[in-house]
């Protein structure tokens, strides 16, 4: 009984430790010809992600969108899911958003309507 326990609280404090799969730098989907790099790091209990590089038909330029945080309080849910809210740039607003990560692949959704109505983007880690 006390090796399964020892080990129990091993195996919780060894994930603790370990980077969350959300963290990291990922390429956005392009969209109308352009996409960005976002670093995804901690910020506080949750996650957050900002622009650091943005691309036009892959020839880097400086958007007024470099800086800006456009993952926002992504708190993980178990199983690769996160909730909390993104921006879309496009038209400056901020909408209930969820991440889905699988390996090197994130799904992310912006939602409104309770989550009834989304629009969701494929974005592929680069480190």
């Amino acid at each position: 009984m006390n090796k399964i326990l020892t080990a129990a609280i091993f195996a919780l404090i060894a994930g603790g430790a370990a980077a969350d799969p959300i963290e990291g730098l990922w390429q956005t989907q392009p969209d109308e010809g352009s996409f960005a790099h976002v670093q995804i790091a901690p910020c506080g209990a949750a996650f957050c992600g900002t622009i650091t590089r943005t691309f036009k038909d892959k020839t880097e330029y400086q958007s007024p969108n470099i800086g800006k945080q456009i993952v926002i309080d992504m708190v993980p849910q178990g199983g690769g899911n996160y909730k909390g809210r993104v921006l879309r740039p496009a038209d400056g607003k901020i909408y209930n958003g969820k991440a889905d990560v699988s390996g090197q692949n994130m799904s992310l959704a912006g939602c409104v309507a309770g989550g009834l109505i989304c629009k969701k983007q494929s974005w592929v880690r680069l480190k």
